[in-house]
């Protein structure tokens, strides 16, 4: 009996010895999902209401706290919906950085968000746009590169390109969708009208938000424009249409109804790698 009340002695002192030493133990930080945030800063601010983008919340619940711990974004705005208010003060953050132009365009990246994150939150399923790279005559970066190799082998063949990403000011009808990452025109000179939407339609299901454009929508030919969706490099003209696009329009200026292919579900990039 003197033994086993040992026994229980020792092991009650253990217990406590854990006890003591949990509340020492550093919690692990909240994850905030980039993927996530980038869709939502995307999407939400082409609303016409509040409503927050699905499985976004949280993620952006952790960066609005982030902001306004710098004094950057007042509270009534910490609401998980990633509004034109938090796009304005998540550019100051960028700017406050030393970034300028698109990279300061409220989009978050990698390096921002990491930042911002210090000793508050881990980012989680990041994005990046890669290096420049020449394919098919035109700048494009490495991840709409492959987004486009992949849209062309569902295609079953490879398709000209008359405007690439990074191209600021290069042809003033595209109003400045092209001056960042993620943009591409193609050309259709030798597609037959349901070509073009069979190609429109395979560039959707690999990430691209795409319309085949017509001469009588504004002052350009028959061509497919695409926007590569959450690359973190898109001038705020071609985020803007990505946000068109996941909201049912057509990307231009007259906010019309989507006319292009359906796909449903409409997936990033990175969504449909994983299948």
């Amino acid at each position: 009996m003197l033994r086993k009340l040992a026994v229980l002695t020792a092991g009650a002192a253990a217990a406590a010895t854990v006890a003591v030493a949990a509340p020492g133990v550093a919690a692990a930080l909240p994850a905030a999902n980039m993927e996530a945030v980038l869709l939502a800063a995307q999407i939400d601010p082409q609303r016409a209401d509040s409503t927050q983008t699905p499985g976004a919340h949280d993620s952006v619940l952790l960066v609005e706290k982030a902001l306004q711990a710098k004094g950057l974004l007042d509270a009534k705005y910490v609401d998980g919906y990633f509004g034109t208010t938090t796009i304005d003060a998540y550019s100051k953050y960028q700017k406050s950085l030393g970034y300028t132009g698109i990279d300061a365009s409220g989009l978050p990246g990698k390096t921002s968000l990491e930042k911002l994150g210090s000793g508050r939150y881990t980012v989680s399923n990041p994005v990046s746009a890669g290096s420049h790279v020449t394919y098919h005559g035109v700048t494009l970066n490495t991840r709409t590169k492959a987004m486009l190799q992949a849209a062309e082998k569902l295609f079953g063949k490879d398709v000209g390109l008359t405007q690439g990403s990074s191209n600021p000011g290069g042809v003033g009808a595209s109003a400045g969708t092209h001056d960042g990452g993620g943009a591409f025109d193609v050309s259709v000179a030798d597609m037959s009208s349901a070509t073009r939407t069979e190609f429109a339609k395979d560039l959707r299901k690999v990430g691209f938000a795409a319309w085949v454009r017509t001469p009588a929508q504004g002052d350009w030919g028959y061509h497919i424009h695409a926007i590569a969706v959450n690359d973190p490099d898109l001038s705020s003209g071609a985020q803007h249409q990505v946000g068109a696009y996941y909201l049912g329009q057509n990307g231009l200026a007259n906010h019309g109804k989507d006319d292009g292919p359906a796909v449903n579900p409409k997936l990033t990039w990175e969504q449909y790698q994983r299948g």
